[in-house]
């Protein structure tokens, strides 16, 4: 006898049975396709009133020394030359090989702006800030090796794959403009866990960072991935609708598939994305007094100018969470274990000028009170001297600065020691600050959770405390 229905599957069974197994599953399969019909970055309620909007997160690449920039240690001078106390020197491995006696900072420090909070001269546009940054001086971490220390900065964990920040962050709450992704990195470094800083992970797909260029080019040559300017919009939504008539039947015939359902989502912000995008980075609106203002005139500071001009443009886009390092240039970093002085002193002037523009920028548009600007590094560098003139790596104890979105203005929380070696007031860990970042965001650090082989995930894992002695 012929088979009456050749094109009967077992699964396409299992959809349309009024009875039995099919009849069980009925519920869970519509509940999966209503949440395959939402687009999972319309914008979301927060768990609370969130203080901000938005994040724009600095990262600064390789490890930039805190007590050469925002943590003052008159001591490192008055003990120059000499031994680091036993009492103090702990917790040393094979990054931190041939140290030698305590070395000062080649850098003088000078209390600025109305909070006196003092700052050195590797960033005196900064320090010009300084009443509107939130000094947290005692960030601590327990790896001082790059590629744990970079991706514990970034994802929660130092070794499992986990979901970045702005993934979750984006999970959490969508973003609001559905023509942008809701998390952008702008010319990440790919070295130090690469993608893994700025990927979802086990979450949708939808809430990867998509990635505009590397720090391999300059910003100005950089575009997002397979956005280009080709077929006219109508012929492209032509094209793309016989595309995804193709994927709706597959989607149709194989039942609830995350990893289609993503793709044809994927297309249509792709297409939309093609007139949104190129327009988003084309700076050639803005004024010559805003260019001038991040630095953009000035040969040493117009790629991170620009970079953190983009950064602006998107958030005032409904972006929600961009990711600017700063890494150097190609090889660069802040990764200075000889030559310090030189090392640093590079890497500032390119950078100083334009965080000063952004804030000062963010401030004037009134940006600022609903915009979370976090400028972070995976550690700290040593008190002692390594390579004669550079300093080793530091997880013990070391430096961060939030501003906008809801902290408190022109305070420093938490101390190191003496030395600047560990964290020794009001100590704060990668977790609490993740925590806190959520917090300001309106969602709260243990609720948002996603399910994943048989657990409930978050960013913070068991872990986390939220810094509400920095909240305005």
């Amino acid at each position: 006898m012929s088979n009456s229905f050749p094109n009967f599957s077992r699964r396409r069974w299992l959809q349309t049975a009024g009875c039995g197994f099919g009849g069980l599953s009925f519920s869970a399969l519509s509940t999966l396709q209503c949440l395959a019909d939402r687009d999972p970055l319309a914008p979301k309620r927060p768990h609370f009133n969130a203080r901000a909007k938005r994040v724009i997160f600095l990262y600064m690449h390789g490890g930039a020394s805190h007590i050469d920039s925002f943590d003052h240690k008159p001591e490192l001078a008055r003990q120059h030359g000499k031994k680091l106390p036993d009492s103090i020197n702990t917790g040393r491995n094979k990054f931190n090989a041939n140290l030698g006696t305590i070395m000062k900072s080649p850098w003088d420090f000078h209390p600025c702006g109305q909070s006196g909070l003092p700052v050195s001269d590797l960033f005196p546009n900064v320090g010009a800030c300084v009443d509107d940054l939130c000094v947290i001086r005692s960030m601590y971490s327990d790896n001082n090796a790059h590629v744990p220390a970079t991706l514990e900065l970034h994802t929660g964990s130092q070794s499992f794959m986990r979901p970045s920040i702005g993934s979750w962050v984006t999970y959490g709450l969508g973003t609001d403009n559905q023509n942008l992704p809701g998390f952008i990195t702008i010319c990440p470094p790919l070295t130090y866990g690469g993608e893994r800083n700025f990927g979802s992970a086990f979450l949708p797909a939808a809430f990867h960072g998509t990635k505009i260029g590397t720090n391999r080019i300059q910003v100005k040559d950089a575009n997002i991935e397979n956005i280009r300017a080709g077929l006219q919009a109508d012929e492209q939504r032509r094209l793309l609708d016989f595309i995804q008539s193709g994927n709706r039947d597959q989607l149709d015939a194989t039942g609830s598939d995350s990893k289609l359902e993503a793709r044809i989502a994927s297309f249509e912000l792709a297409f939309r994305m093609q007139q949104a995008g190129p327009e988003a980075m084309d700076l050639r609106g803005e004024s010559v007094a805003t260019k001038k203002l991040y630095g953009i005139d000035d040969p040493v500071t117009e790629n991170y100018g620009r970079e953190l001009l983009l950064a602006r443009r998107f958030i005032e886009r409904g972006v929600r969470f961009v990711h600017v390092a700063h890494t150097g240039g190609r090889g660069g970093r802040w990764d200075q274990h000889s030559s310090l002085k030189a090392g640093h002193e590079r890497n500032a002037r390119a950078c100083d000028k334009p965080i000063s523009g952004l804030l000062r920028d963010l401030k004037h548009r009134g940006l600022l009170k609903d915009t979370l600007v976090v400028w972070s590094t995976e550690f700290g560098r040593t008190p002692e001297v390594q390579n004669k003139n550079g300093r080793g790596h530091h997880a013990q104890g070391f430096t961060f600065w939030l501003a906008g979105g809801g902290v408190k203005p022109g305070i420093t929380h938490g101390k190191t020691d003496e030395f600047g070696y560990h964290a020794i007031k009001n100590p704060v860990s990668l977790h609490d600050l993740h925590a806190t970042i959520l917090y300001l965001l309106g969602l709260d650090h243990e609720r948002l959770t996603y399910r994943y082989s048989g657990r409930d995930f978050r960013l913070t894992d068991v872990y986390g405390r939220v810094i509400r002695e920095i909240l305005a």
